[in-house]
């Protein structure tokens, strides 16, 4: 296929850079750069960026977008969760931690995720730097608006996730970065952003799928314009609104929405998806770090969806963010498997179980005695020992939670690692109208695109034709975040717009805590201890 071609050849092309995903930032300049082979055409500078994307995908430690970074954003949500399960899945409580907002400054996706991201950022600056010495040439020219659209992007991440960070543009420098205000942070990337995009590739497709490009660019500044009264304290949405029009007016068809929702998030994604602005390609074997299968499927699936693994049941939705899936024949609520569970064919899918292993809590004499149970979903997570969230582990409580198929079983998935081929959406057209019609909710005036007059309600229904459901006729914010829910669940933004909007001290599931501060995380302490001139946020 195309797309794994691509990815490979990304992998392959980055080989000589796999040191770049250090977190230290006085680490000496290395590079199997010469005078001789410096990159001089497209193709080669292509080559030679390579290691700022692996690492968004997946890092040396082990440290993916899709795992860690998304844990953070979401189990951190009423979104997903991991319960324990007599046990198992409890890893030392970080799961509940983060669900009911009492992380702490050890929180191990704290410390991951704060070193991911200046990896991150320390990559890009490591390859700017090597790119700023090559012979000036367009092709540099852009190679280099793609690094510092990439930097930007790692601070977008630790800005969002941490508040007051350090801004680091400098590979090398002996010096520890201090801590910078977040609106210090927030006018960094602006002016990175600004600057970079008249640079910027417009083109899209095979060739440029998985890579900045122009329009990537205009997406992350929305996303920047939008959170700007949260980040700030000065809205921005007019702003908001123009960045997502550059994309509507400037791309013109290059994007569309797909007719088939569920193809957007299929292990056989790629370039062919019109939705698609940026995505990180994973592939089980080459581009390791996409285990939603892994996490969120359940072992009686294995045999319906062909999976080459055993998965571990663990990860789930709670039924308040479920209800939300309401809609008459909205193709989004099959992303979600809940009540009894039936092979494609329609014969039941059947558990070989005792009546003990069934029900824990059976007290018959016969709990022994083999039988046969239809794997059921429950949308009710009881707790067996309530101060660990810990569900149980018979066969009721494996099938307590609603799971989720929204980054649908990859039967190509490697069976040893687990790792699956989805690609992970990270700004879609989908979102560019939604953000769109947020804006002008919040302020900014509807604007004309090709003729049509792009009001919320006209944006919202793209969707809602999409998702074959009934068309809205009138909107507020609240039915807004909620549409957000329904098309953007599980794709990394929730905890963003909880906040946006007011609600992330809102209760849900197992958690209650209204701590305000909790909207940042804690700068890790081990961080802290290695630089002095971190400042811990409030609260911690």
């Amino acid at each position: 296929m195309k797309k794994k071609t691509i990815q490979l050849a990304l992998m392959v092309l980055s080989l000589g850079f796999l040191g770049s995903g250090c977190s230290d930032l006085n680490v000496k300049i290395e590079s199997e750069l010469t005078d001789s082979n410096f990159p001089k055409t497209a193709e080669e500078f292509v080559a030679a960026s390579g290691p700022v994307y692996t690492q968004l995908a997946y890092n040396q430690a082990g440290v993916s977008y899709a795992v860690e970074y998304w844990r953070m954003q979401t189990l951190s949500t009423d979104e997903a969760i991991i319960p324990a399960r007599d046990g198992n899945f409890d890893d030392g409580g970080q799961y509940r931690q983060l669900h009911q907002h009492n992380w702490t400054i050890d929180h191990t996706n704290v410390i991951s995720v704060w070193q991911w991201g200046y990896s991150g950022i320390n990559t890009a600056n490591r390859i700017i730097k090597l790119f700023e010495a090559s012979p000036d040439s367009p092709a540099k020219t852009t190679a280099i608006a793609e690094l510092r659209t990439m930097r930007a992007l790692f601070h977008f991440y630790m800005m969002d996730l941490y508040g007051n960070v350090p801004i680091v543009m400098v590979f090398g420098d002996t010096k520890l970065p201090a801590t910078s205000k977040r609106a210090d942070v927030f006018a960094f990337i602006e002016k990175e952003l600004k600057e970079s995009i008249p640079n910027l590739n417009d083109k899209v497709g095979a060739l440029t799928y998985g890579r900045v490009n122009k329009w990537m660019g205009n997406a992350l500044l929305a996303k920047l314009y939008l959170n700007a009264e949260v980040y700030t304290g000065t809205p921005k949405y007019a702003d908001a609104l123009a960045a997502c029009d550059a994309i509507l007016t400037g791309a013109g068809s290059l994007y569309a929405l797909d007719d088939n929702y569920q193809s957007i998030f299929a292990g056989d994604n790629g370039p062919q998806i019109k939705d698609i602005i940026f995505a990180i390609p994973y592939d089980g074997n080459v581009v390791p770090g996409n285990h939603f299968t892994r996490f969120a499927t359940h072992p009686e699936l294995v045999a319906k969806y062909s999976i080459p693994f055993r998965p571990s049941i663990a990860m789930s939705t709670i039924k308040e963010f479920y209800a939300k899936f309401n809609l008459k024949g909205d193709v989004r609520n099959d992303t979600w498997l809940v009540g009894k569970q039936f092979n494609f064919d329609g014969t039941p899918i059947l558990v070989n179980t005792t009546k003990k292993g069934l029900d824990a809590t059976y007290a018959g004499t016969d709990g022994a005695t083999a039988i046969k149970w239809q794997l059921e979903f429950s949308p009710d997570l009881t707790l067996v020992i309530p101060a660990k969230l810990d569900v149980g582990n018979d066969d009721l409580a494996k099938a307590k939670g609603i799971r989720s198929v929204k980054f649908y079983p990859d039967k190509n998935s490697n069976a040893s690692t687990r790792y699956q081929g989805n690609d992970f959406p990270v700004f879609r057209l989908a979102d560019i109208y939604l953000m769109k019609a947020e804006a002008i909710l919040r302020g900014a005036a509807p604007t004309t695109v090709a003729g049509e007059l792009q009001t919320p309600v006209v944006l919202v229904n793209k969707l809602r034709k999409r998702a074959k459901t009934d068309l809205v006729t009138t909107l507020t914010l609240n039915d807004l975040l909620d549409e957000r829910a329904r098309e953007l669940s599980w794709e990394g933004w929730r905890r963003n717009d909880l906040i946006r909007f007011g609600k992330f001290e809102d209760a849900w599931g197992f958690k209650d805590n209204k701590e305000l501060f909790r909207r940042l995380f804690p700068i890790p302490a081990s961080e802290r201890a290695l630089n002095p001139g971190l400042t811990q946020n409030p609260g911690y």
